[in-house]
């Protein structure tokens, strides 16, 4: 393999790996290289990115971790797209099923489906994509369905300090758990008017 295809593998890795970064030591048992080869990959990469006014990407190295981040020149255009308005509220179906998530997780797709009474696939992807929900492993048994959870995200996008401060749902009565889910509906709708 030559070096090219190397820094594509070690370009493809870290972008995967995102926030969390790689050590030198994972690259080189990843691309069964020497730490001498895994070093010089590193710098030619970081001086690519540098040296090309075409990327807006750099090679940052963080607790002993790599990892990819755009240059700060860029700053003001990401800051305009997290801002944007669009894309901020969620559909009552993917409302429902973070509801659902938040109360119950661990829970796998099948059991929101169950809960739901209708498929949720649409719904997760969505709530994954916008960091409220995540995978949290794989549950025992056959198939071993995705667990879901939710975030930090959520947390912060529902004024949470934790889980305990969501609204306390009757086990006897299902009018009052839809009062509860409504209360919750509305604290997430509150949020966005005030965005």
């Amino acid at each position: 393999m030559n070096k090219e295809e190397q820094l594509g593998i070690l370009e493809s890795l870290l972008f995967a790996a995102g926030d969390e970064g790689l050590s030198t030591k994972q690259l080189t048992e990843v691309m069964e290289v020497t730490y001498i080869e895994a070093l010089n990959l590193l710098e030619t990469l970081s001086e690519k990115y540098e040296e090309s006014p075409a990327s807006g990407l750099v090679l940052l190295e963080l607790a002993g971790a790599f990892q990819l981040a755009t240059k700060k020149d860029y700053a003001p255009y990401l800051k305009k797209l997290v801002e944007a308005p669009h894309a901020t509220s969620l559909s009552q179906a993917s409302l429902e099923t973070l509801a659902i998530i938040a109360y119950k997780q661990p829970i796998t797709r099948m059991e929101v489906d169950e809960v739901r009474g209708v498929q949720t696939d649409g719904p997760i992807r969505t709530l994954v994509a916008r960091g409220l929900v995540a995978d949290k492993g794989r549950a025992e048994g056959a198939g071993r369905a995705k667990l879901y959870i939710t975030t930090n995200e959520f947390l912060d996008a529902f004024g949470l300090k934790s889980l305990e401060d969501l609204p306390k749902l009757a086990e006897q009565s299902e009018d009052t758990g839809q009062d509860e889910l409504d209360l919750f509906f509305d604290r997430f709708s509150q949020k966005e008017e005030k965005e």
